[in-house]
This record gives C-alpha cells, sequence and structure tokens, in this order.
C-alpha cells in the first residue's frame, strides 16, 4: 500500500498483455452519491498511472476536444463505465458507476463485474446525503461479503472535515463495530484560501508516520516533525487496534497489549488480509491533480491499496452456476484454462461497431471468433412475459479494451478480466455465455424493479415502422427498463426507475434508434360492473329490401361478487330463441361487456340471464343476434348504476424509522389504508398498506423526494374495489 517503504511506479494504460493471470487482475467499483467526485477521481487514477496525460490528452497523444469531453462525462454520469490502467505489474479495472438512484441498475451491474468496492464520499455534502444513497449499497455488499474502501474528496470545499467524516462513515458503515472503518491516513491542509478553505497538500500515513507532500506538484516523502507527530498517535493506536483485532494471528493483540512494538510490515500484512477479507474498511482521503502537477493527492495510495488490499478473481466468491436446466454445479474456481463461463454486464450501442457488450470472464479464457453458447434468464424468472428465457449459439467478433473513447483490440480475455465484446446480436445484459459443449448459466444479479410508468407511442408512421425493435434493443441492454402493452388500455408503457432514468431511455430511441416518440398520460385500467339488478331488451330488426335482420333478446343482469367476471345463463323456455342463437346472444353480451357501457372500461363481475326473445325465421342470423344481446346489456345499463371499480395495489415501504410518521400519513392521504408495520432490519420499518393505483403512479418519484432518497418500495396488483363516488363522476364526466 502507499504506507510502503517503496516508491511505486505507474505503468502506460492501455490493452493488457494477452495471458495475464487472475492474480495480476484488479476489478474495483467505484460507487457514490452523485456529485461525490467518482468520475474526477478514475481520472485522476488513470493520470497517476500513466494512462492519461495533462490537457486531457491520452497517452497515445490523442487530444480529446471540450465537446467531446463533455458528452463522456455526461454518458458515464449515468452508465456504467471501464477504465482499465495498470500499476505496478497489475491490470486494474476500474469500473465507473452512476451517482443517481435512478440508475441503481447500473450500479449493481458494476458490483457483479467487480471484486471489490470503492466507496467515493463528499465532504462537501451533508452526511444525510451520504447515508441516503450509498447505505443500501454498503449493505448489498456486506450481504455478499465484497471488501470495501472509502475515499473522501473535496476536503478542500469541505462542510464536514475529515475526522468527522470518518466517524460518521464508522457509525453509517461500521454496523456494531465502528473501528472497522477506520483512516488509513489523515490529510494535510494547506493555508486558509480567502474563502476560509484550506486546500488538501498531502497525506500521512498512519503506520510509518511518513509524510507524503504533494504541495510541489510531485509525490514527496519526508518523516513528520515533532509538532505534526503528536496529533498522529491517538488515530495511530486506534487503527493499530483495529487491524490487530482483525488479524488471523490470535496472539499479536496480548503482545500489543503487553507493550511490544509491532513491526509496520506485519500490521500492512494484516491489513491487506482484513481489507481483501472484507472485515475492515479503511478511509482515505484524495484530490484530483493541481494544474501541472503529474499525480492527483492520494491517488498512488489509493492505487496501493487497490492492488495490495484488494482481493485477486481468484480470491473472491464467484457466482453459483448451473446448466440450463437448474441442476447445480461444483462452484467456478477462476481458472483461464477451465470451461468458458462468462456473463453480459452491460449492453450497448455504438453507431459505428453496432452492439457492444461488456463481458466478465468468470472461468476459461475468450478469444475472437469463438463459437459460445449464450443463455439468458431474463429477470431471473422463466416465465417473465418481458424478458422469457433464450438461447442461441453465436460467434463472438472482436474483443477490445476501452480506452477513453477508444477500443484497443485484445488477443484474449481470461478469467477475472473484462473486455468489450462486438457483434453479440443475440446478448443481453445478464445474459452468460459458455462453451457450446457445455452450456452453463450463472445466476442472475437483483434488478431493481422498475415502477415509474411512462405511455408513449410512435411520432408518425416512420417512426411506427421502427418502434418495436428500437424497443426491443433498449430492453436488452437496460435490464432496469420494463416494457409493457397493456392489454385493457392498449397503451405501451415503458416502467423505468425515475425521471431522470426515463429521460435517458427517451433520449436513446431519439438519438441512438432515430425513433421519435410522443408521451402521453398513463392510464390505470379501470373496471365497471352493476351496483344492483336491471333488465334490458335488445331489438334489432331491419327490413330494407332483399334479406332482412331480425333478433329479439329480453335479459335480466344482476351484479356478483368480486372476481367473478362475467357470467351468461340462458333460460329461455319454449324455443323463443332457438338454439342455435343462444350462443350468440352471448357471444354479443360478452363483446359489449368487454368494450364497457359507460366510460369505456371492461364490464366485470355480473351475470346475465337470456329469459325470452323473438327470432324469424327468414331474417334471424347469427350477426343479428349478437347485435341484439349487446343492445340488450346497454340498455340494461342505462336503467341501473354503473360502478366505476379502480385497481388497488399491496405496497410495502421500507423507510428509515424517523420517516415512519410522514410515510404513514403520505399513504392516507392517497386515500392508503396502512395494513400493518414491521421492524425490518436496524432502524428501518415497512409499512404495508392498501392504496389505489390512481394514486401511485408518481410514488416512486415522491417518496424518494419525501424521505431524502431513503425509502423504497414495492407493489403488487391486490383487486379492484368501488372508486368513491366523486372521483367516478369526474370519470363518467369526462366520457360523456
Amino acid at each position: 500500500m502507499g504506507d510502503k517503504a517503496h516508491a511505486r511506479t505507474g505503468a502506460a494504460g492501455g490493452a493488457p498483455a494477452a495471458g495475464r493471470h487472475p492474480r495480476a487482475l484488479r476489478n474495483v467499483a467505484l460507487v457514490g452519491h452523485s456529485g461525490s467526485g467518482k468520475t474526477t477521481l478514475v481520472e485522476a487514477l488513470a493520470q497517476t498511472a500513466g494512462a492519461l496525460g495533462r490537457a486531457g490528452r491520452v497517452e497515445d497523444g490523442t487530444t480529446v476536444s471540450d465537446h467531446e469531453e463533455i458528452e463522456h462525462r455526461q454518458n458515464r454520469s449515468v452508465q456504467l463505465s471501464l477504465v482499465p490502467v495498470d500499476w505496478d505489474g497489475h491490470r486494474v479495472n476500474l469500473l465507473d458507476t452512476p451517482g443517481y438512484a435512478d440508475f441503481v441498475g447500473e450500479v449493481r451491474a458494476g458490483l457483479r463485474a467487480a471484486d471489490a468496492a470503492l466507496f467515493v464520499v463528499s465532504a462537501a455534502q451533508e452526511a444525510e446525503a451520504v447515508a441516503a444513497t450509498t447505505r443500501a449499497l454498503w449493505e448489498e455488499c456486506a450481504a455478499v461479503g465484497m471488501p470495501r474502501a472509502l475515499v473522501v474528496t473535496h476536503l478542500d470545499t469541505a462542510r464536514t472535515p475529515f475526522d468527522a467524516m470518518t466517524r460518521i462513515c464508522g457509525e453509517l458503515f461500521g454496523g456494531d463495530d465502528p473501528d472497522a472503518v477506520l483512516p488509513l491516513y489523515l490529510p494535510v491542509l494547506g493555508p486558509e484560501a480567502a474563502d476560509g478553505h484550506a486546500p488538501l497538500t498531502g497525506l500521512t500515513g498512519l503506520l510509518t508516520q511518513r509524510i507524503f507532500d504533494y504541495s510541489g506538484g510531485e509525490r514527496a516523502e519526508h518523516p513528520p516533525s515533532g509538532d505534526e507527530r503528536a496529533p498522529l498517535a491517538e488515530a495511530r493506536a486506534r487503527l493499530i487496534e483495529g487491524i490487530i483485532a482483525e488479524s488471523e494471528d490470535e496472539t499479536l493483540m496480548d503482545r500489543y497489549l503487553g507493550g511490544e512494538a509491532i513491526d509496520t510490515a506485519t500490521l500492512i500484512t494484516d491489513l491487506e488480509r482484513a481489507v481483501a477479507r472484507g472485515t475492515f474498511h479503511p478511509v482515505l482521503a484524495a484530490a484530483p491533480a493541481a494544474e501541472g502537477a503529474r499525480q492527483g493527492i492520494g491517488t498512488v495510495e489509493l492505487l496501493d491499496l487497490i492492488t495490495g488490499g484488494f482481493p485477486t478473481p481468484l480470491e473472491h466468491p464467484l457466482p453459483a452456476v448451473t446448466t440450463p436446466d437448474g441442476s447445480p454445479l461444483p462452484a467456478l474456481d477462476g481458472d483461464p484454462e477451465g470451461p468458458l463461463v462468462a456473463e453480459v454486464v452491460k449492453t450497448s450501442s455504438d453507431p459505428y461497431v453496432g452492439r457492444l457488450s461488456l463481458v466478465r470472464v468468470f472461468s476459461g479464457t475468450l478469444r475472437p471468433d469463438d463459437t459460445v453458447h449464450v443463455y439468458g434468464h431474463g429477470l431471473g424468472s422463466p416465465t417473465h412475459e418481458d424478458r422469457p428465457c433464450h438461447e442461441a449459439r453465436t460467434r463472438v467478433g472482436a474483443l477490445t479494451s476501452p480506452f477513453g473513447k477508444q477500443q484497443r483490440p485484445l488477443d484474449a480475455c481470461v478469467a477475472g478480466d473484462l473486455a468489450c465484446v462486438a457483434r453479440l446480436e443475440t446478448a443481453e445484459t445478464g445474459d452468460t455465455l459458455s462453451g457450446t459443449g457445455h452450456p452453463l448459466l450463472l445466476a442472475p444479479w437483483t434488478t431493481p424493479d422498475p415502477l415509474l410508468p411512462l405511455a408513449v407511442r410512435a411520432h408518425g408512421k416512420a417512426d411506427e415502422d421502427k418502434l418495436s425493435h428500437s424497443l426491443a434493443r433498449l430492453v436488452a441492454e437496460d435490464p432496469a427498463i420494463r416494457l409493457e402493452q397493456n392489454p385493457d388500455t392498449g397503451q405501451l408503457v415503458l416502467w423505468c426507475l425515475g425521471e431522470a432514468h426515463l429521460d435517458v431511455a427517451l433520449d436513446r430511441l431519439r438519438d441512438h434508434y432515430g425513433v421519435q416518440v410522443d408521451t402521453v398520460p398513463h392510464r390505470v385500467a379501470l373496471r365497471e360492473t352493476f351496483a344492483g339488478p336491471a333488465t334490458g331488451r335488445g331489438r334489432h330488426v331491419k327490413q330494407s329490401g332483399g334479406h332482412g335482420q331480425y333478433a329479439v333478446c329480453e335479459i335480466d343482469v344482476e351484479p356478483l361478487p368480486p372476481g367473478s367476471g362475467v357470467e351468461f345463463v340462458d333460460r329461455v323456455v319454449g324455443g323463443a330463441v332457438p338454439r342455435p342463437f343462444i350462443a350468440s346472444v352471448e357471444k354479443g353480451v360478452r363483446a359489449q361487456a368487454a368494450r364497457g357501457v359507460a366510460a369505456g372500461h371492461p364490464l366485470v363481475d355480473i351475470r346475465v340471464v337470456l329469459r325470452d326473445g323473438k327470432a324469424h325465421s327468414v331474417d334471424s342470423s347469427d350477426a343479428a343476434f349478437q347485435t341484439a344481446g349487446a343492445l340488450a346489456l346497454r340498455e340494461a345499463a342505462a336503467e341501473a348504476h354503473v360502478r366505476l371499480l379502480e385497481p388497488v395495489a399491496e405496497v410495502g415501504v421500507l423507510v428509515p424509522d424517523d420517516y415512519v410518521g410522514p410515510v404513514m400519513s403520505d399513504l392516507s392521504g392517497r386515500r392508503g389504508r396502512v395494513t400493518g408495520t414491521e421492524q425490518s432490519g436496524s432502524g428501518r420499518t415497512l409499512v404495508r398498506a392498501d392504496v389505489p393505483e390512481l394514486e401511485i403512479g408518481r410514488y416512486a418519484v415522491e417518496l424518494r423526494a419525501l424521505t431524502h432518497g431513503t425509502g423504497r418500495f414495492d407493489r403488487s396488483y391486490a383487486r379492484h374495489e368501488p372508486m368513491p363516488p366523486q372521483l367516478a363522476d369526474r370519470v363518467l364526466a369526462r366520457r360523456g
């Protein structure tokens, strides 16, 4: 790590050498709230490693224009991106994840491809913002034992000092053991500027008590002065105790408490092992390089932490693997010579090369022109209508490593590494690639349920021709988007995670696929039913020369319990309606019920009794009695009171305890009925309620605002219930 006695030297970035062993690979996802500085930090790490030169120049001298840089940053702010760099003989794959809550699906994809996570928190933002957007992801990483470290940015404009930030991180992320989250370095601040903020000029290593000074533009190392040494003692002692508490050497604590001075090399070794196991989480500070400087502050220390403390792909547990029929198989061992098992963690479209798939290889070696078996389990459910299981054989295109906006060719991608693969036309995000002789399937990662709907329609005829194909590609690229063709309303609905997610989806349709769509208000599927019994008479008699039309039928209608549908009963006596035409009456009644009788919504939960009618020996026909049946049902509806039914959802809202009261009050304001609450983990409560779907169309956005981003919810259809009369009257009035 950066505290080691010898210096590290970065190597120029670019494509990794073919045949690199997994032990020389590190896959790290950078996770943090929006505005925390993840992308800036990635660029600083790339610059320090020699992959990115000064003034926006990449290693081969290509200059990135201001417009290209702005566009590239905007894309990276909402999408997962890979930046590979070389450091001290290791290939470090930096996975820059979005910070917006709407793109948590991209974050989870990045965590799937990574073996460790670097949480980036900004000292310039309120601590509440840190907790709101990162704690849930921290808990997800903890659940799978993923190693984590933290880096604090923006100390030069800090609202919260570094010592306070480390204390907050310990409270938020340490759980029952705050001493598992401790600083590895302390920041060195320069003189205060006119705005009252002091710039970060260097770091002090707590283990070796060496100062790493960046104030001269290059990293320099020197011992602290007597005045600088005293403030380090308490933080150093706490760090040493935290490391020893996680040591596998059970005698170390007794030796330390007995007054023995533990040598620095032993402490660093134990620290690296604890970090790799995911039981200790060091906190560092970092800042981008000053004007003219070659290295960002803290970037050498971070790269040393990544290569020395984070696990190799061989050490991190790999996803479970099965055969396509679900039979379990032994765990993967990450052997480059083993069977090929890889996964598409991201899919994008490039205007020049077409579909481009970011692939993590978990076992074996992937090479250009290989023929692979593609198996997709959609969202983990073989019966999911939007993402059914699919499989195919396909030939792998060129393998490349991203370098800025370029793609550098690769000869192979070994187990543990990541690469971009061209022309995987049949593969979607989340699909498994394996050898054709032994098809395999990786267990899926969890995908957030999109809960914000937007109805769309093609803008013109040309757009209509391309819309279906473009939407299919959009959904294949982003598993967090769900496409629904609502059979009740006829609307084409995109379900996304939030407004920003919707905007990006629409932008991609327009800019990448050349499809213009219009957005229309999302309609909720209402129903109609009879409030009481009624009778109706349908008379369809026409005589206009030639063959006429003659059909008369009389019906009784009565309401049924919810969920009964439409029941048809024949009680005709004496052959008043000939037997062949009774089915015609039923067909007409059911067709009219499907169209609705008051506001254009399907009519349900009624029994229709055909009790009488008349027929003509020549002019009666199937079509005539269908029309008569529909007319009879409409007349009965005009006589009775038709009640509108609205769908009700079972909603579960998970929020911190502090927000339970506001959430319950808000649900009541949405005509919801709270059915119960229960504790769900430390400091969180699950609120269950039945809420009309008309009231929660935008709840994904409004709950986030109400709980400052800390709340999440799920919903499922429960039943249809009568709509309040005043609301029903408005719907009927608009129909009229």
